[in-house]
C-alpha cells in the first residue's frame, strides 16, 4: 500500500517493492540492482504512485502531488536499504525530509522501535558518488516535538566535492575566505556571485547574499524564465539540464544570515525544482554560512517556505566534523 507523507511541506509518497510489484512494475529484488536499472522502471513507478488521479489536480497546483517517491525496505531488519525517486524518474543520493519521512513509516510498520537508533542505506546510480550513502537515524525530542535526528556525516566544501567544472566558476572571497562565482548564476542577476560549494552526501551550490531581498522567492522561482534558467544549471546533462557547471547537477539554495542562529533560504532541487523546503539543502546552507565565516558551530534553524529546520553543526580542530538534521513527519 502507497501512503503520503508530509515533512515540512516536502510531501513524499512512500511504497515498498512489493506493492510496485502487485501493479506490474517489475522493479529488481534488491535496491544495489534496482538502482543500476532504474531507467527500466522508474518513470512507470513515478507515474503510478505520483501522478495526481485523472481530473483531481488542483489549477495552482505542481504537476505532481508528491516531491518524490521512497522505495524501500527492502528487507525486515536494519540496515534497510531505500531508493529516493525524484519526480524527473532519476534517482537523489540523499534526502533530509524524505529519509525523516522514511523513518516515520518504518517505524509506524514496526521494523523499528521508537527509541532505536538505526541506519539507512540509499542507493543511486550518480557516477560521482558512492553507492549507497549511509545515514543514521535517532529517534529524538526537540522543542516539544517527537521527531528524528539524521546524522549527515562530515561535509566536503569546494567545486572538487560536488564535481564542479573551472570553466563555469571564477574566484571570489568573502571575509577572507575562498568562495566560488557560478558564472551561470551570476549571468541571471549579478549579486548572486558568491556561492559555495558542499557535498553532503549529495551534492549543493550554496549562494550567499547580503540583503533579504536578493533571495528570489517561491513564486519567482516557478515563473518560466528562471525557472528554464536554473533548470540548466541544476539539472544533469541529459536530464533537462545543461549540467553548468556540475555536469552530474547541482541542488541550489541561496542564503541570508539573519542572525548567528537563524537563516532564510530558498531552494531549487536538482531533479525537481522549486522546493518548499530541503532537509539537506537546510544542512548544507547552515555549513556554507560556517565555511564562509557568517555563524559558529552549534544548533541553527534555517527558514524555508515550507518550515524551518534545526541543523546541528559539530566543529573540532577548525573543521566541521559532523552535521545533523532533525526532523517530523506526519501522515498527509
Amino acid at each position: 500500500m502507497t501512503r503520503l507523507y508530509d515533512a515540512r511541506a516536502n510531501i513524499y509518497a512512500v511504497s515498498t517493492p512489493d506493492a510496485l510489484r502487485d501493479l506490474g512494475i517489475a522493479i529488481p529484488h534488491t535496491a544495489a540492482q534496482a538502482s543500476a536499472g532504474r531507467a527500466a522502471w522508474a518513470k512507470d513507478a513515478i507515474s503510478a504512485l505520483c501522478d495526481w488521479p485523472p481530473g483531481t489536480r488542483p489549477a495552482d497546483a505542481k504537476a505532481h502531488r508528491s516531491d518524490g517517491l521512497l522505495i524501500g525496505p527492502f528487507q525486515q531488519h536494519a540496515p534497510f536499504d531505500v531508493l529516493i525517486v525524484n519526480t524527473d524518474g532519476t534517482l537523489a543520493e540523499r534526502s533530509g525530509n524524505g529519509l525523516t519521512i522514511f523513518s516515520q513509516a518504518l517505524t509506524e510498520t514496526g521494523h523499528v522501535g521508537a527509541q532505536e537508533r538505526f541506519e539507512l542505506k540509499v542507493h543511486h546510480d550518480k557516477g560521482d558518488s558512492a553507492s549507497p550513502v549511509s545515514t543514521w537515524v535517532e529517534p529524538a525530542l526537540l522543542q516539544g516535538q517527537a521527531g528524528f535526528w539524521l546524522d549527515l556525516g562530515k561535509p566536503a566544501f569546494g567545486p572538487a566535492a560536488v564535481g564542479a567544472q573551472a570553466n563555469g566558476l571564477g574566484e571570489v572571497s568573502l571575509n577572507g575566505r575562498a568562495l566560488s562565482r557560478v558564472n551561470a548564476l551570476s549571468h541571471i542577476k549579478p549579486k548572486w556571485d558568491h556561492s559555495v560549494f558542499v557535498r553532503i552526501g549529495n551534492p549543493h551550490c550554496v549562494t550567499l547574499v547580503t540583503d533579504n531581498t536578493q533571495l528570489p522567492t517561491f513564486e519567482a522561482l516557478h515563473e518560466p524564465a528562471l525557472n528554464s534558467a536554473l533548470t540548466r544549471i541544476a539539472f544533469a546533462e541529459g536530464d533537462l539540464g545543461a549540467g553548468d557547471p556540475c555536469p552530474s547537477g547541482v541542488n541550489l539554495q541561496w542564503a541570508f544570515v539573519a542572525s548567528p542562529e537563524r537563516i532564510v533560504a530558498r531552494v531549487f532541487e536538482r531533479g525537481e525544482g522549486p522546493t518548499a523546503s530541503s532537509g539537506t539543502s537546510a544542512s548544507a546552507v547552515a555549513c556554507a554560512a560556517w565555511h564562509a565565516g557568517r555563524v559558529s558551530a552549534g544548533l541553527i534553524e534555517i527558514e524555508m517556505p515550507g518550515g524551518t529546520a534545526p541543523v546541528r553543526l559539530v566543529e573540532e580542530g577548525g573543521e566541521l566534523q559532523e552535521v545533523a538534521l532533525f526532523g517530523v513527519a506526519r501522515r498527509t
